[in-house]
């Protein structure tokens, strides 16, 4: 098999850079950035608050009381996602084919770039190049596969250039702990701990049925991973990903209750969509198709996120604008494009911890009951929803009110 190049390059604490960028006062002083009132959430903290015990994803009142002398700022997400895209073009301009796994987080496969000039000295002078450029900080792994170069640079962070040469990743891999390796979460943790597994070496000296018998097939995918084994493809970026839903009505229609609510449906659907590919949009757009079969659309850039209740008042923004002939609907679309792989930390500077609970439990029950087990009040009676199947046995759906932002 041919043997691979993997770069994985991530920026050091992005909100944080973002913020000292624009304030140099702010630099080498501990900062916080998220929700500012109680309630709220860390999205982001610099490396002078981890000592402390501040981590991102933590209630912003535990930050406070474990690091008070930190300066805490609310963040623009719309500022944010200007210098992800910033970070995105530079990359794009110097590497043929690149995967961004997030706002933040990018792998390119630089494999037979060495006939040309040294790899390493290559990914070094990207790396300036974007510091250079963007004015923020960035680290980066190398390897021959995704996941090790990934662990290489949170192993090295900040300010890392790690190379890992081929046949040294189990040696690499050996002493770190086995929450290291990707998708190795909480409760795999606990598991491997129960057993007494705590460094990736011991996994490494585990016969892979053994941990297939505990982790099932993940087990397996976990083991390789262990022995610095991955085929990963990178998944080349493109800025026009996007998905969509339409609905045409059988009988034109202006019933703004009707329409509203199908839009929300469609919206919510979406959105549900987003969240469990892991996914993040930039762009909302929405469609309208008259009786007499002339089509106009509208959208809106925005920040990154995959949150109902941040991208359905978008959606209804745009319809109110969209709409001005007063004729007969024949039917309606919503669009969702601009993805990034990400998940929803780039909305926790405006939703308090209740909010990211809230979604994590209703996706939890949609996961396990159908997309349609939890709706808003609003969308009930809407054919969309209507016609879906009760995973529920006869049991009616959970209900949520919908309140406008």
């Amino acid at each position: 098999m041919k043997n691979k190049s993997i770069l994985h390059l991530d920026l050091d604490t992005f909100f944080v850079s973002v913020e000292r960028l624009k304030h140099s006062e702010l630099e080498n002083k501990p900062l916080l950035v998220g929700g500012m009132g109680d309630r709220g959430v860390v999205a982001a903290c610099s490396y002078e608050t981890r000592k402390f015990g501040v981590h991102s994803g933590m209630s912003m009142k535990v930050a406070r009381q474990l690091c008070p002398q930190a300066t805490v700022i609310k963040g623009n997400a719309s500022t944010y996602t200007k210098h992800s895209h910033e970070v995105t073009e530079i990359i794009k301009s110097q590497v043929p084919s690149f995967e961004k796994a997030s706002v933040d987080e990018f792998y390119a496969d630089l494999s037979g770039m060495d006939k040309f000039f040294g790899i390493n000295q290559f990914a070094r002078e990207l790396r300036q190049t974007i510091i250079r450029e963007s004015g923020l900080p960035i680290s980066f792994g190398l390897s021959q596969n995704k996941v090790v170069s990934k662990i290489a640079t949170g192993e090295g962070k900040p300010n890392a250039e790690i190379v890992i040469p081929q046949g040294t990743e189990k040696v690499f891999l050996a002493p770190l702990s086995v929450n290291k390796i990707p998708m190795v979460g909480n409760k795999t943790f606990q598991k491997l701990l129960n057993l007494g597994v705590r460094e990736i070496r011991t996994l490494q000296e585990m016969p892979v049925e053994m941990l297939e018998s505990v982790l099932g097939k993940t087990g397996r995918t976990i083991w390789k991973r262990a022995n610095g084994l991955d085929n990963s493809p990178i998944i080349p970026y493109h800025e026009r990903k996007s998905i969509s839903t339409e609905r045409t009505f059988g009988r034109d229609t202006t019933d703004m209750v009707r329409l509203h609510a199908t839009l929300v449906a469609m919206s919510e659907s979406l959105a549900f969509q987003l969240r469990r590919g892991n996914k993040l949009t930039s762009v909302v757009s929405v469609k309208i198709r008259y009786s007499d079969y002339q089509t106009h659309s509208k959208q809106v850039k925005i920040s990154y996120t995959s949150a109902d209740h941040i991208l359905i008042p978008k959606v209804e923004m745009l319809f109110k604008q969209l709409y001005s002939r007063r004729l007969l609907i024949r039917l309606i679309g919503v669009k969702f494009s601009g993805l990034v792989g990400g998940n929803y930390q780039i909305n926790l500077f405006d939703d308090s911890e209740e909010m990211l609970n809230l979604y994590n439990s209703i996706d939890k029950i949609r996961e396990r009951f159908g997309e349609h087990s939890v709706m808003r009040a609003v969308t009930l009676g809407t054919k969309t929803i209507g016609r879906m199947a009760n995973p529920f046995n006869g049991e009616p759906p959970i209900v949520l009110a919908h309140r406008k932002q």
